[in-house]
């Protein structure tokens, strides 16, 4: 009897010990949340933060300057979840870099945007002009589908929109110069662009206005951020909560005053 009432114990012991990690994953409270700088950011800090502190989480945010250290920090444990990028975006660099990560929820963007400080309308367009625009291929071929929509170039028929790149242009009855550039440093080539194609994110970052833009995307669903996180955690509580806090009426009132303009998905029409 004495060994029975040991080994049951014993069992017991490890079917505690066996649970503790689920218990402890169910309790967790601390959250680490990324974006890049500017309205990215911004949208974090001011609504979607508070609504968890309410909720009783310790949230830490990190602010990042380019598009690849915040999918890679999320891959490696340091984020908890991250707002930057479209899902094709997500999905290509999950995939080139073997890293298990997914979209949760769709979050507003501000639009992809035409600047210049040397042209004041496109009707300013001359042969030749220089037009610098995003490098990473997902944003070329979104820079290059925005062109083409404002009459300036024309991608060859069939091409896949969401991989074009500028050796797909078809017909460029002007010669405009593109030159691909980091997404981040765009706002640096207004000095010595004709035209720059910018982020919406990178381009208020730099003190530009969307007001400010000759034109400005209509922004496809496709092309919206997302909430991305470890494919593990998609199902887990406080990931639920995160995109309850995107859904959450305080959110929309803070989009609604900080963040006109901006192309949001329908569920925050």
């Amino acid at each position: 009897m004495k060994i029975i009432h040991t080994l049951l114990a014993a069992a017991l012991s490890l079917g505690l010990a066996a649970a503790a990690p689920g218990a402890l994953a169910q309790e967790k409270k601390n959250l680490t949340l990324g974006a890049t700088a500017g309205p990215n950011f911004d949208q974090l800090k001011l609504g979607i933060k508070p609504i968890l502190e309410k909720k009783g989480y310790s949230v830490k945010l990190v602010e990042f300057n380019d598009y690849v250290q915040p999918n890679l920090a999320l891959a490696q444990g340091s984020l908890d979840a991250n707002l930057f990028q479209h899902v094709i975006y997500l999905k290509k660099f999950a995939a080139d870099k073997g890293l298990n990560l997914v979209d949760v929820i769709k979050a507003p963007i501000a639009p992809l945007g035409l600047y210049s400080k040397k042209r004041a309308s496109l009707k300013e367009l001359k042969d030749g002009d220089r037009i610098t625009l995003p490098n990473d291929p997902s944003n070329l071929a979104r820079a290059l589908v925005f062109l083409e929509q404002n009459g300036l170039l024309k991608v060859k028929p069939g091409t896949d929109p969401l991989k074009a790149t500028e050796k797909d242009v078809a017909e460029n009855p002007h010669k405009l110069q593109l030159t691909p550039i980091e997404a981040a440093q765009l706002p640096r080539t207004l000095d010595d662009a004709a035209f720059v194609v910018i982020n919406g994110n990178f381009a208020i970052a730099s003190g530009l206005k969307l007001s400010e833009a000759i034109a400005l995307e209509k922004t496809p669903d496709h092309y919206l951020n997302v909430v991305a996180v470890k494919t593990e955690d998609q199902h887990k509580p406080w990931t639920q909560d995160i995109v309850a806090a995107f859904k959450s009426p305080e959110y929309k009132a803070v989009l609604d005053k900080h963040f006109q303009g901006y192309a949001r998905p329908a569920y925050l029409q």
